[in-house]
């Protein structure tokens, strides 16, 4: 089976159920995510997946298919999912594409195919809801540019007065700190003062009130800068009255203002008392308890130092022993993850080889290929419940060095052939030679349903359009297969028919060497 490339990085998971307009059968379902079919791929044990679900699923190696084990039909090694045995579902992805469907926003009428839904519709609808980056705020795509420009609360603005970025909702705070923005001066009436220069015209406002020079000896007057001068001059005997108590206070030893018990004037500030004799020795004793404070605290200091020095050395130490653990940590896991990637190569090689011996074991070389179907029954069930509509078989060979192919069939039916036939395709695959080959590929096919008592078998042969993209050089693994959709009529493999014995039937493939 053809290795497909799942590159998963731009694509999306399954569409939402509702957007079907019409109900969706199961064959088109995801069996991991449970939504309509996104680029289908099918695994070789017939389920369907998302190319996105898929490659999620196998991302870590290959995985047991969950659905087989849900419908009890798990069976190794069929239900193990791997991105080597699973190929992209065409046929099932032309069918999802022309299903119809409708937006779901809330407001929008467009009706069309999932095709259009996914290539015109999706993601681009107006009335689709999305989050602001900035805020996080829901909002209508068809309004993200008025909101991004006049409503989103976390937008990012220029100062207009300082230049300085920050967002919307800081716009208050910035306002109460901008060196640049304008001011008004409330006792003048002056307009447009940048905040930087506040300060110094409220110094220069003549209109401005402030306390009067002499206010720390006293003065409680409050005056406009313009009328200071007026004030010192119409106060001066005031001023120098309450100025007096504090010279007098500067030019008289101190020694003779407490001479005495008795009550003195201390600057028009109260009246206190002279201490006494015995205050004055109790002073005296005060000096020397507090130096035999000071020396106890200088002693306890010191011991903390050297308790503080230890545990900085004891914390330095078990510092460099964790960062010493950290790089053994990180060394070990390294060399896990290394590991891990190891094994999980050599799974993929293995898984790689154990595909690759399969193959060699039924292929032929000359042309003529025998396709052995067994457990017709459950098989064409499976076709019939949409779980696995089609079937590969394995490659085989013109020649040695010559064209790959393969067939494909649908026990149910497809097409015009769908609930009534078997159909029968063939497909030119990739091969290592094509190189050397003729093209486009022009050989006669035969394709035979054979009789199992060798008396009438079912037969339809064909030549190559060569100018369809089925019969040309193949760019991706496969061709677009080609065949017969209504190759047995279904009416024939019912009783005791002499194609299905044993519940298995046989399909013959002769390819015309002629030419070659």
């Amino acid at each position: 089976m053809a290795r497909i490339s799942l590159d998963s990085q731009n694509s999306l998971p399954g569409i939402p159920l509702s957007v079907l307009s019409v109900p969706m059968e199961n064959k088109y379902k995801c069996q991991q995510c449970l939504q309509v079919l996104r680029k289908p791929v099918q695994a070789q044990c017939g389920h369907r997946f998302c190319v996105h679900c898929f490659k999620l699923l196998t991302s870590a190696g290959p995985k047991p298919c969950e659905a087989c084990r849900q419908e009890e039909i798990y069976e190794e090694p069929m239900s193990i999912l791997n991105s080597n045995e699973a190929f992209p579902d065409n046929a099932a992805g032309r069918e999802i594409a022309s299903l119809p469907a409708r937006c779901l926003n809330q407001g929008c009428s467009w009706t069309g195919s999932i095709k259009e839904y996914e290539a015109q519709h999706e993601g681009r609808c107006e009335y689709e809801r999305v989050q602001c980056e900035a805020c996080q705020a829901s909002i209508l795509l068809k309004d993200k540019d008025r909101h991004n420009e006049r409503e989103c609360e976390a937008r990012t603005l220029n100062c207009k007065y300082c230049k300085v970025t920050f967002n919307f909702k800081d716009i208050k705070a910035h306002d109460e700190i901008c060196l640049k923005f304008p001011l008004q001066c409330k006792d003048c009436g002056k307009k447009k003062i940048p905040r930087e220069k506040f300060s110094d015209h409220m110094k220069s406002c003549v209109k401005s009130k402030s306390a009067c020079p002499f206010s720390e000896v006293g003065c409680k007057t409050v005056i406009e800068n313009g009328k200071l001068s007026d004030h010192e001059h119409s106060s001066t005997m005031e001023h120098l009255r309450l100025l007096l108590p504090m010279v007098l206070t500067m030019t008289h030893p101190r020694s003779e203002a407490l001479g005495s018990g008795e009550l003195q004037e201390d600057s028009g500030l109260g009246l206190y008392r002279a201490p006494e004799e015995g205050d004055g020795a109790a002073a005296a004793a005060q000096p020397v308890d507090l130096e035999k404070k000071v020396i106890a605290l200088e002693n306890i200091v010191c011991v903390l130092n050297r308790e503080v020095e230890r545990s900085s050395l004891t914390l330095e130490a078990f510092a460099h022993q964790h960062r010493l653990d950290q790089e053994k940590i990180e060394n070990l896991s390294n060399r896990v993850r290394q590991l891990e990637r190891t094994v999980t190569m050599r799974d993929l090689q293995l898984s790689e080889t154990e595909q690759l011996v399969r193959e060699l074991q039924n292929c032929t070389y000359d042309g003529i290929f025998v396709w052995k179907i067994n457990d017709f029954s459950r098989r064409r069930q499976d076709a019939v419940a949409g779980r696995t509509p089609a079937m590969f078989s394995p490659a085989f060979y013109s020649s040695k060095y010559g064209y790959k192919m393969c067939l494909r069939l649908y026990l149910n039916g497809d097409g015009t052939g769908r609930g009534t036939h078997l159909s029968l395709f063939f497909v030119v695959m990739k091969g290592k030679c094509d190189a050397l080959l003729k093209w486009p590929f022009s050989q006669k096919v035969t394709l035979m349903l054979l009789d199992q008592n060798n008396r009438e078998h079912i037969i339809d042969a064909f030549r190559p359009d060569i100018s369809s993209t089925s019969f040309q050089r193949p760019i991706s693994e496969m061709n677009i297969a080609s065949g017969c959709p209504l190759f047995c009529p279904l009416a024939k493999l019912a009783g005791k028919s002499p194609y299905l014995r044993d519940d298995t039937i046989f399909i013959k493939a002769i390819v015309d060497l002629t030419g070659l």
